[in-house]
């Protein structure tokens, strides 16, 4: 299955759509104007809150929390590294491989891949292609993309206010 996500570049607060490969929406992604840490609620197009990402605010480096209905089921971690990102994902016990600063990369599981994203260059905001060969990973695969593009973009702010 292909989604397609694409960011708004001028918005305030964080709200998008999931589309799937017709170009339909599937899902809509909707953050808080205001909190400590992010946060954002993964719905289904009749309301339905599928998930929900957010990130741990007192923690060494970023940390982000999954829940999906009540339950905790992934911890994303990013791990000090020098020289390039890398991410731990706790609950399901998937790897994240690939390039991170070209938006180009794969979440697997025990070798077989769970989700692979690759950004969509040639595009005004953040658009990114996922494709997830099984359904039943859908939602959570996406939950953690959301987690890793939320670290990356706000690193990538922060190095840019120090310019």
């Amino acid at each position: 299955m292909q989604l397609y996500m694409k960011q708004k570049v001028f918005s305030w607060k964080d709200k998008f759509s999931i589309l799937n490969s017709y170009g339909e929406d599937k899902y809509y992604v909707e953050g808080k104007v205001i909190s400590v840490g992010k946060k954002l609620r993964i719905y289904d197009t009749a309301g339905n809150e599928l998930a929900f990402v957010s990130q741990k605010v007192v923690s060494l480096m970023p940390k982000f929390v999954v829940e999906m209905n009540g339950q905790e089921v992934a911890t994303i971690k990013k791990k000090f590294t020098l020289l390039k990102p890398k991410y731990l994902i706790e609950g399901p016990g998937w790897e994240v491989q690939g390039n991170f600063t070209s938006h180009d990369y794969e979440i697997v599981d025990k070798g077989t891949v769970v989700v692979s994203i690759h950004k969509k260059w040639m595009s005004f905001g953040d658009a990114f292609e996922l494709d997830i060969p099984d359904e039943n990973n859908e939602i959570l695969a996406v939950a953690v993309v959301l987690a890793i593009d939320a670290v990356m973009d706000s690193q990538e702010r922060s190095a840019s206010f120090g310019d």
